[in-house]
């Protein structure tokens, strides 16, 4: 769960600007709509700071995921939908400085659980946790479906395991897609060797598909989210 912190640190809140402070690009409460993963007795591993400090799903080098196509950076300049959030934009030794003190230390601890499934069982299923806006123009045109599977165009997953996630998706009652807009991101790209028995799945939700509204307040939709609850545990199971 790289994405659903809040948290704003004091020398970075001191440089974004009011838009910036809303951090209104997070992936609302993860914890909550994963809650019935419990039975799976997973790792988690959560970042409790918001990803407008440091994108802990980009590139470390700065590379862009998606070339010519519009995204954010590893520390965003602006909003998914293109507003600035900085009042003084990171400079090169900024940006270095967050790498090491929170991107840094994440991934340490990411890989190191990765690590410890595999010892443990033989193979690590990870599951990356993400959710967003239905609808931004800058980033993707129209009504984005409200399940987006991502395995890196099938290189970071067996067949067989992506496979049976999309059925499992293709089952329920919501829009879905494969390796569409969303493809995974860094985490996705990065750890998912199946060679080495790591199979990495990026899950991209509709905010639309458990929020009260896609808007501040962001509110919880407890019975909006249980049938996207179902659907969810039904790909984790199949998956592993």
């Amino acid at each position: 769960m790289p994405h659903p912190g809040t948290r704003l640190p004091d020398e970075v809140y001191a440089r974004l600007n009011e838009r910036g402070r809303l951090v209104e690009d997070t992936d609302w409460h993860m914890r909550q709509l994963y809650a019935f993963a419990e039975r799976f007795k997973p790792t988690i591993v959560e970042a409790g700071l918001s990803r407008y400090v440091i994108d802990l799903n980009r590139d470390p080098a700065g590379v862009s995921l998606y070339p010519g196509q519009a995204t954010t950076e590893l520390v965003p300049t602006s909003t998914f939908s293109g507003e600035p959030i900085w009042r003084e934009v990171p400079d090169e030794y900024a940006i270095d400085w967050l790498r090491s003190a929170y991107f840094q230390p994440y991934h340490d601890a990411l890989a190191a659980e990765i690590e410890h499934a595999r010892a443990q069982h033989g193979f690590c299923l990870l599951w990356d946790c993400h959710s967003i806006k239905s609808v931004i123009p800058r980033l993707f045109p129209g009504t984005l479906p409200t399940l987006n599977l991502g395995t890196n165009s099938g290189v970071s997953a067996a067949p067989a395991v992506e496979a049976a996630a999309t059925a499992a998706m293709a089952g329920s009652a919501f829009t879905n897609v494969v390796n569409g807009r969303f493809k995974g991101g860094w985490i996705t790209r990065h750890y998912g060797q199946p060679a080495e028995h790591v199979h990495a799945l990026q899950m991209e939700i509709a905010l639309s598909a458990y929020l009260d509204d896609e808007a501040a307040p962001w509110a919880f939709a407890p019975a909006k989210a249980a049938s996207l609850q179902a659907t969810l545990a039904a790909m984790i199971e199949a998956a592993l």
